[in-house]
């Protein structure tokens, strides 16, 4: 299974900082952020990595290379300046991706999500994208979606006035859910998930 991890952002709500370095390069915890996700990716068994990049994309390839060094192959996905969104940027790298079932993570949040469990997700033939979700925080105290718990198995619906919960940047999507993107369009991911009953 490849995991793909989402680096081509602008980092507006970071500046000045991102004016001369891409947020996932930015340092926490004595690290870059992207570098946890490379970690934890490799030590749950991914070893086939896709990156996309455009705001200072030149400093991530020269950063991380080819990924040798923590055993696992990177290949970088380019995007135009100002970047494609998430949903037309994974669809830019569905030849990177192949025909499997594969994860996203954004590359500038750190997470404790148990990278493993994205396998298990990906033998399930219910579902052509998986989110994760988290209870919503301070900055986002609305939310994204509502949980429709009466669903075997739960569904996520528009949020509609009732409990919600945020999505946190991680997923398993199939290819196929990207079917309607075309390569080199911008698009975000919210449009396709409005569109889609999506099992969590």
């Amino acid at each position: 299974m490849k995991a793909m991890i989402l680096a081509a952002g602008r980092g507006e709500r970071m500046r000045p900082l991102t004016d001369h370095t891409p947020k996932p390069l930015l340092v926490a915890g004595g690290k870059p952020l992207i570098v946890w996700h490379i970690e934890r990716l490799a030590a749950a068994g991914f070893t086939e990595l896709v990156i996309n990049h455009a705001h200072l994309g030149e400093q991530l390839e020269a950063a991380l290379g080819d990924g040798r060094r923590w055993g696992v192959h990177i290949a970088w996905s380019a995007e135009p300046p100002g970047a494609l969104e998430t949903a037309g940027g994974i669809a830019q790298a569905l030849p990177l991706l192949g025909d499997a079932p594969f994860l996203v993570v954004n590359g500038d949040i750190w997470c404790d999500w148990d990278f493993r469990r994205a396998r298990d997700i990906a033998l399930s033939p219910q579902h052509l994208a998986h989110l994760v979700m988290m209870a919503n925080p301070a900055h986002h105290a609305g939310g994204d979606f509502a949980l429709d718990e009466t669903r075997a198995p739960a569904q996520l619906t528009l949020a509609d006035g009732g409990p919600t919960l945020t999505y946190c940047g991680i997923g398993v999507f199939h290819p196929d859910f990207f079917a309607g993107v075309p390569r080199g369009s911008a698009m975000k991911l919210r449009p396709l998930l409005d569109l889609s009953l999506i099992h969590i």
